[in-house]
């Protein structure tokens, strides 16, 4: 039975969802927990309805964004594309799927991830966007596993498309945030619709939810937009993530217990 305080935690840890997903990402492994430990949902309902806070964080925090100058599309149509596309392919894999197998592979490639973070820090603290154009033959794969990844569960798939626009399409880490809400709220939009057409959408719990998600990703947002430190400030969020992601998967925590 959900109790009035669950809601509370459904609020509060969802704003720092939002704020987590705005500035780095992961911030699903907070909201997918709220909806499954607290909130009592099966696996596959808590990812659909996680994607009620995912869209809405998403839009606000495009819209600060954008209203700040930071979104900048000219040179996204491609990485858009094939990403909504890859989504789309994603959710119906994930109507059908158990995530588990994921999961394990998801670890691994987070371990990968802080290594390539920690080697070379100067890539990820460039004050300005040197846009670069990506070979199709790499930006299509690339971005239809990305958006493959999103549209299957979400949880952190902020984090490798950061990772890629900074490092493969040397966007700044803020200006690469602002074009990854904006990337997120499109597809999620779409998986959204599919997966309520399934049935699998509980707008009551997951609209809760969205309001802190919402909250957090638009203040965040804001402060990216305006803050002379907000890179390096992003950096720092975004390996502090990954480290606890890493630790709760290879079981760090259960030793302290």
């Amino acid at each position: 039975m959900i109790e009035w305080y669950h809601y509370v935690i459904a609020v509060s840890g969802g704003a720092l969802a939002g704020a987590i997903n705005t500035l780095a990402g992961n911030g699903s492994a907070i909201t997918l927990s709220i909806l499954t430990e607290i909130m009592g949902l099966p696996g596959n309902i808590a990812n659909a309805t996680n994607r009620v806070g995912v869209f809405t964080q998403s839009a606000a925090g495009s819209y600060a964004f954008y209203r700040n100058g930071k979104l900048d599309l000219t040179h996204s149509k491609q990485n858009i594309f094939w990403t909504v596309t890859g989504a789309l392919l994603g959710v119906f894999v994930a109507i059908k799927v158990s995530n588990a197998q994921f999961l394990f592979v998801f670890k691994y490639l987070m371990l990968a991830m802080l290594v390539v973070m920690l080697v070379k820090p100067k890539r990820w603290l460039k004050e300005q966007s040197d846009h670069q154009p990506i070979s199709s033959w790499i930006a299509i794969p690339v971005y239809l596993a990305l958006g493959f990844y999103g549209g299957f569960i979400q949880m952190g798939m902020g984090i490798f498309y950061l990772a890629t626009m900074v490092l493969v399409a040397k966007y700044s880490m803020t200006e690469g945030n602002a074009l990854k809400s904006f990337v997120v709220a499109i597809y999620t939009l779409l998986v959204l619709l599919i997966f309520q057409y399934k049935g699998l959408v509980r707008w009551d719990i997951g609209l809760i939810l969205a309001i802190g998600q919402t909250l957090g990703g638009w203040y965040t947002a804001k402060f990216a937009s305006k803050h002379p430190m907000a890179n390096q400030i992003a950096y720092w969020v975004l390996i502090s993530i990954v480290l606890l992601a890493l630790a709760n998967m290879f079981g760090l925590f259960n030793i302290l217990k």
